[in-house]
């Protein structure tokens, strides 16, 4: 009983959960996420202070509060295997974006299929936080496509790598990592140290699951049009020129399968970065907004397959041991090895 209520269990449930957010998307109302960020945000008016400890304090306890409420929820159901399954069905849903994220792609390809630019420039902040307010068409795109290829590691990938290794701890671990590096992680006068640590940690979570992403977008490039060989030749070459050690995984893969050019002058507010070019196609277009997500499902989808696969190779793996005689056990015939 205990083995079904384990990693089998969270196998269903990676698959449920999987396939609610498919049905439904984020939860629209009383999102987990949200309700981690006001206690995330009331933690830091109390802990803040411009230097790095500090921030580390923050985000231990900002992390190991969810990590071992997880942790005792996964204890209090290891005998309880409707129970396991249900709450790693809610956990995964809760963690997944991919299936908001692909819509929030295609609204923007819709948008700028029409010619709608000022529509198109107020969908961008769904998808990321730079300043549409003087991109044209072509860069909105460009920004829509590397969105896409990166928050479906972040959104999609990472969380299915986590659930698969450490299950519903893992998880929540990981989701509350990313939170934070959205909340604080990023370059500003206020969070230039104390936000470090989290910039740091969300780092070390995705330095897998950004790298599995773009072996999952090499081999779904067909299925949009690409080839895999483009695809797996700009990841290697281009992978490492970006500024992020995770996201130019992600988006180079994506330019290659996509056959696009990406990278270029981004701005965030009153900060302005130049990002490398990943690739060598044109600039994306509409049509190639569609396509990313498409690959985002695409990618999404093989990453359920993956995780709920390893989560039951788990299980297989633990009943084999449970099964494995030990060293000097008695033999059937009744007579020890000795």
């Amino acid at each position: 009983m205990k083995f079904l209520a384990g990693a089998r269990s969270d196998a269903i449930g990676i698959a449920l959960g999987a396939l609610l957010d498919a049905l439904f998307g984020d939860p629209r109302r009383w999102h987990p996420v949200a309700g981690f960020g006001r206690f995330a945000g009331t933690l830091e008016r109390r802990l803040y202070a411009d230097n790095r400890p500090a921030g580390a304090r923050f985000t231990a306890v900002a992390v190991g509060a969810p990590v071992l409420a997880a942790l005792a929820a996964t204890r209090a159901t290891r005998d309880r295997p409707l129970a396991r399954t249900a709450l790693m069905a809610a956990a995964t849903w809760s963690a997944l974006g991919g299936t908001s994220l692909a819509r929030e792609g295609r609204v923007m390809a819709a948008r700028l299929s029409a010619g709608d630019l000022p529509a198109a420039r107020a969908q961008l902040p769904n998808l990321c936080g730079r300043d549409p307010s003087a991109l044209d068409p072509p860069e909105l795109a460009r920004a829509t496509v590397e969105s896409l290829a990166e928050n479906t590691s972040d959104a999609v990938v990472a969380p299915l790598f986590w659930a698969a290794v450490a299950g519903v701890p893992g998880l929540i671990g990981y989701r509350a990592v990313n939170t934070l590096d959205a909340m604080v992680g990023h370059r500003s006068n206020r969070y230039a140290r104390f936000g470090t640590a989290s910039a740091r940690l969300d780092d070390a979570a995705n330095l897998i699951p950004a790298r599995l992403t773009a072996v999952l977008t090499v081999a779904a490039a067909p299925l949009i049009g690409g080839r895999p060989s483009e695809a797996l030749r700009v990841w290697w070459r281009d992978g490492s020129h970006h500024p992020s050690p995770n996201s130019g995984q992600c988006e180079s893969a994506a330019a290659g399968a996509l056959g696009v050019r990406l990278g270029g002058r981004n701005v965030y507010g009153t900060r302005v970065e130049e990002r490398p070019h990943l690739g060598d196609g044109a600039p994306p277009t509409p049509a190639d907004v569609r396509r990313a997500a498409t690959l985002t499902v695409a990618v999404g989808t093989a990453a359920v397959a993956l995780a709920t696969l390893t989560r039951l190779a788990t299980a297989r793996r633990r009943r084999r041991r449970r099964r494995k005689p030990t060293s000097g056990a008695s033999r059937p015939d009744g007579r020890g090895d000795d």
